[in-house]
């Protein structure tokens, strides 16, 4: 598979590639509030490099169901210190996960590489900013809003409401001049999804191969493994790998995981028996 134009920086995709979560919150749903100042959160990134992050991807904002809105200012005193921490001193390329445009805006000229958008550039200026850029683009869908968006989600047809979801919204990035191989599609496990959604999603993630861009996958902790484990966001470890082995296994290029080093080793593995040939 051809690589992401990231900025004019390729990222390999012929094996899944890991993305690490650096949440700048006090109130994500499973670290925030673990990197309140540039000292923490600049260790726990060289960290993640150190444990095999080909990514790194920072949030300023919540989008666990029920948070609160944040500032642009707010944002940007969150997330542009460490950023440009990670750009200067590490050795990773860096998204930013925002919708707000001015955010993204910011992000993109102290060095971001791409921008993580659980509104897939829907917000107005959003599209324009990234086109007049070389950055890459996670589109993803979500059902609502954060703050709504787990209260009873229905679908038509779920597998088809989210592929002609993303092939509009990869369609208008086309047009606006973002080129195909700045495009990375996610199909939002979590996102406006019940935990019935979330299995199928995850069990016919292959249907969505034939869009033409690579899929990104964010399982780590959530709250589909909770709920499957009755356990805690502390101890859904295991789950969490076993749903990222899943996803690679059905070809998944980019898992965005909090757990860096045990993902990476689980992915180790099962690349090698999908790479494995007989003799």
């Amino acid at each position: 598979m051809p690589g992401l134009n990231c900025a004019g920086r390729y990222l390999d995709l012929d094996r899944p590639s890991i993305m690490g979560v650096l949440n700048v919150t006090p109130d994500s749903f499973s670290d925030g509030g673990r990197y309140p100042n540039l000292r923490k959160a600049s260790q726990h990134a060289a960290r993640m490099v150190v444990e095999g992050a080909d990514l790194i991807d920072i949030g300023g904002e919540s989008t666990r169901p029920g948070a609160p809105f944040v500032s642009v200012q707010e944002e940007l005193d969150r997330v542009l210190p460490i950023l440009e921490f990670t750009v200067r001193e590490l050795p990773v390329l860096v998204s930013v996960d925002t919708s707000k445009p001015a955010v993204m805006r910011e992000a993109l000229r102290a060095g971001a590489a791409m921008i993580n958008d659980v509104r897939a550039l829907q917000n107005d200026g959003a599209l324009e900013i990234v086109a007049s850029t070389e950055a890459a683009v996670c589109l993803m869908h979500m059902q609502g809003m954060p703050a709504t968006m787990q209260t009873a989600p229905q679908y038509d047809d779920l597998l088809t409401d989210i592929y002609r979801f993303l092939e509009t919204r990869m369609q208008a990035c086309l047009a606006a001049g973002i080129t195909h191989d700045r495009i990375v599609l996610d199909p939002g496990f979590g996102f406006g999804k019940t935990l019935a959604h979330n299995l199928l999603l995850l069990k016919k993630l292959g249907v969505f191969h034939t869009l033409g861009a690579p899929l990104l996958v964010g399982l780590s902790r959530k709250s589909m493994i909770g709920q499957l484990l009755d356990a805690p966001v502390e101890e859904r470890l295991f789950g969490s790998l076993s749903a990222a082995v899943i996803a690679a296994w059905q070809g998944a290029r980019i898992i965005r995981v909090h757990d860096v080093k045990e993902t990476a080793q689980a992915l180790r593995i099962c690349s090698a028996v999908l790479e494995a040939v007989e003799s």
